[in-house]
């Protein structure tokens, strides 16, 4: 998104929303968004739009798998070309304390 040339400031917007057994928490960007080529692989291991060099490809799918994996939620992309990208996260929540 820094990269991009827009009219309008960048602005991310985080929301966290308290749920009965869930928590989730959006992230939201008024970037230039993602095509839909680009969006569904978004989450595999390596996959990068960056120049060689730049990315590995790694943070997404890392955060993907210790999100699914480790804490069983959820993480989903929504974009749209000239209208951002938003990222949702849902993780259960454990009311139990445990020692």
């Amino acid at each position: 998104m820094a990269e991009e040339n827009q009219k309008d400031p960048h602005q991310i917007t985080i929301h966290l929303i308290n749920g009965r057994n869930m928590a989730r928490i959006e992230i939201e960007d008024n970037g230039p968004g993602m095509e839909e080529e680009v969006r569904k692989r978004i989450f595999e291991p390596f996959f990068t739009t960056k120049p060689k060099g730049q990315g590995t490809g790694l943070e997404l799918s890392v955060s993907y798998m210790i999100i699914i994996n480790n804490h069983k939620g959820s993480m989903e992309v929504e974009s749209e070309i000239g209208k951002g990208t938003k990222f949702t996260i849902t993780l259960p929540m454990d009311r139990e304390l445990k020692s």
